[in-house]
């Protein structure tokens, strides 16, 4: 006879949670990969990534210009699908979001997070090289705005 006690399973987190390197006292929570978050991923920036490599292959400036913009798209649409959650941060006097980090938000730690996504993903090295040569985030850009982390610390 078969017993219809549960067994107690292993655990799992499909987040993983990260001290921000870019701004001490924030933490921020990346999605693991999964199958369904894969196909979704997929789905997001197929078209995209269809857009740039056509751009990319122009020798017109308007195109390549062009291209950085589908760039940034393809970066907002990693950016929105990886970042799960965001603690100790807050954009103009309000609690962070990662919909406000991205909107709002400080350049270098979104940068930051972008690059744990795309490892989450599992890119190569080589990968996320070339993916930096066209990423908005490659700049080195300054943040802007009244972004400040929550304990006061900047």
């Amino acid at each position: 006879m078969t017993s219809c006690m549960s067994r107690s399973g292993k655990g799992y987190k499909s987040v993983a949670w990260f001290e921000a390197e870019a701004m001490p006292g924030v933490r921020y929570a990346v999605a693991h990969i999964s199958l369904g978050r894969r196909i979704e991923l997929a789905r997001r920036i197929r078209e995209i990534g269809r857009k740039l490599e056509f751009l990319e292959a122009g020798s017109d400036v308007r195109e390549k210009l062009e291209a950085a913009v589908v760039a940034a798209e393809i970066d907002r649409a990693y950016l929105e699908w990886g970042l799960s959650g965001m603690e100790g941060l807050t954009i103009d006097g309000e609690t962070a979001t990662p919909g406000t980090l991205i909107d709002k938000g400080p350049m270098e730690l979104a940068a930051e997070i972008l690059v744990r996504v795309k490892a989450e993903c599992g890119m190569t090295d080589d990968e996320r090289k070339n993916w930096q040569s066209h990423s908005i985030f490659s700049a080195g850009a300054k943040p802007g705005g009244n972004a400040s982390s929550a304990d006061g610390r900047d």
